[in-house]
C-alpha cells in the first residue's frame, strides 16, 4: 500500500491522507515544538499526533477536528486496550483499520498498543489542547476513570512497566574491561564512563555531548549539560548544568580526545575503517551499551537507560543521600527517581531489620 493512499473505512471527503494531518492538527504540533527544546520530545509528538489523525480518518470517515470528542477518545482507547474478554483477551480496533495502519507504518504491528503508548498518545493529544487552550477530552472523568482501571487491571494480569536493566559500578567495570587499545576501545570505554559518571545521562544526551561543553579542571573536567528532557521540563530540583568527571572517567575522556584528535563539535564519533567521523546518533549509543554488556557476559536487557538507572542504583546502594543524586541526574522530582533508588538500597534499608533491632533492644533491657 502507498504511504499516502487514505486510510479509511469508507469515503475520503476531504481528500486527507495517512501522511497529512488538518490545519487544527498542524498548528497543534507546531505549538508543542515551540515548547519543547528535545528532538526527540518533537519526533514522539509528531508520531502520537499523525498516528491520531489517521486513526480518526480511519475510524470515522472524517479529518480530526480540534477539540477532539470525548467519546472519540474513548473510542481510541478502547480500540487499543487488550482486556480480558471471557477466557480470551481482545481489543476493538477494526483488523482491516489495524492492518491499513501497518502498512501505512503508522503502526509497527498488528493488535493492540502497549498501555504505556495509549497513556502516552492521550498525553500528547491532551498536550495539544492545552497549548490551544480548548476544551480539553482527555482529562474527563471517563477517560480518566478508562486509563485508571485499564492500569489496575493490567497490574492484576500481572502486567509490569518494562524497564532496562541497571548498570552499576560492577557490570560498568565489566564492560570498561572488555575495551582495548585501539580507537574503538578507548571510544567506547569514554562513552561508558562519561554517561555514567556524569550522572546517567540519557543516551540523546550522550550523543549530543560536545568538547566545546567540557572545561579542564584540577583532576578532570566539569560538563556543562545545556540539553536533555529534564531541561526542557523545567527548572531543575536542586540541580546544577556543570557535572563533574573525574578520576578513571577524565583519564578516559582525555585519551580518547588526545587520540582522536577531537577538538570540537561532536564528543563521541563514528569510527569507519579506522577514521573518525560525524558524531554518534542515540541509537549508536545504545548499540555501544549493548555490544559490550554483551561482550563482558552480563545477563539482562540493557539499553540506553541501563546507564542513568545503574547511576541511582549504585547510589542508593552506596548510601548517597537521594538530593545528591538528584543534583547529578537532573531529575525535577522524587517521584521519578524513587522507583530507582529503593531499588538500589532495598537489601540495605534499616527499615527492613527493625525486628533485629528490637530483639537486641530487648536483650539489653534483661541485661540491664
Amino acid at each position: 500500500m502507498n504511504d499516502s493512499a487514505p486510510l479509511l473505512l469508507g469515503e475520503n471527503p476531504s481528500g486527507l491522507t495517512a501522511t497529512e494531518l488538518s490545519q487544527s492538527s498542524s498548528n497543534a504540533i507546531r505549538e508543542v515544538f515551540a515548547e519543547a527544546a528535545s528532538a526527540n520530545t518533537m519526533r514522539s509528538y509528531a508520531t502520537a499526533l499523525r498516528y491520531w489523525a489517521a486513526w480518526h480518518e480511519g475510524r470515522y470517515g472524517v479529518p480530526i477536528s480540534m477539540p477532539v470528542q470525548v467519546a472519540a477518545v474513548l473510542q481510541f482507547v478502547v480500540d487499543h486496550l487488550v482486556r480480558l474478554s471471557g477466557e480470551s483477551l481482545a481489543w476493538e480496533l477494526p483488523p482491516r483499520l489495524d492492518k491499513l495502519l501497518v502498512e501505512a507504518k503508522l503502526k509497527q504491528r498488528l493488535g493492540p498498543l502497549k498501555l504505556s503508548t495509549i497513556v502516552h498518545r492521550v498525553a500528547v493529544l491532551s498536550s495539544a489542547h492545552q497549548l490551544l487552550k480548548l476544551a480539553n477530552p482527555c482529562e474527563s472523568s471517563d477517560v480518566r476513570q478508562l486509563l485508571a482501571k485499564a492500569r489496575r487491571a493490567a497490574h492484576k494480569r500481572g502486567e509490569r512497566p518494562s524497564k532496562k536493566t541497571a548498570i552499576t559500578a560492577t557490570e560498568l567495570t565489566a564492560m570498561v574491561d572488555t575495551c582495548g587499545d585501539d580507537l574503538v576501545g578507548m571510544r567506547d570505554r569514554a562513552l561508558l564512563y562519561f554517561a555514567f559518571a556524569s550522572g546517567g545521562r540519557r543516551r540523546s544526551e550522550t550523543a549530543g555531548a560536545t568538547v566545546e561543553n567540557l572545561t579542564p579542571i584540577p583532576g578532570g573536567y566539569l560538563y556543562r549539560l545545556d540539553i536533555g528532557k529534564t531541561i526542557q521540563d523545567g527548572p531543575r530540583v536542586g540541580g546544577a548544568p556543570d557535572k563533574p568527571l573525574l578520576g578513571a572517567p577524565a583519564d578516559a575522556i582525555r585519551s580518547w580526545i588526545d587520540a582522536a584528535q577531537v577538538r570540537e563539535g561532536s564528543l563521541f564519533r563514528q569510527l569507519i575503517n579506522g577514521r573518525v567521523g560525524s558524531g554518534l546518533s542515540p541509537k549508536s549509543v545504545a548499540t555501544i551499551i549493548q555490544s559490550r554488556a554483551k561482550a563482558a557476559g552480563l545477563v539482562g536487557d540493557f539499553g540506553g537507560h541501563s546507564l542513568r538507572s545503574g547511576f541511582v542504583t549504585e547510589g542508593a546502594r552506596q548510601g548517597i543521600a537521594l538530593p545528591a543524586i538528584m543534583a547529578m541526574t537532573d531529575h525535577r522530582s522524587v517521584v521519578s527517581v524513587i522507583g530507582y533508588y529503593q531499588a538500589g538500597s532495598a537489601e540495605t534499608n534499616p527499615a527492613a531489620r527493625m525486628l533485629e533491632n528490637s530483639r537486641s533492644i530487648g536483650e539489653a533491657d534483661e541485661v540491664a
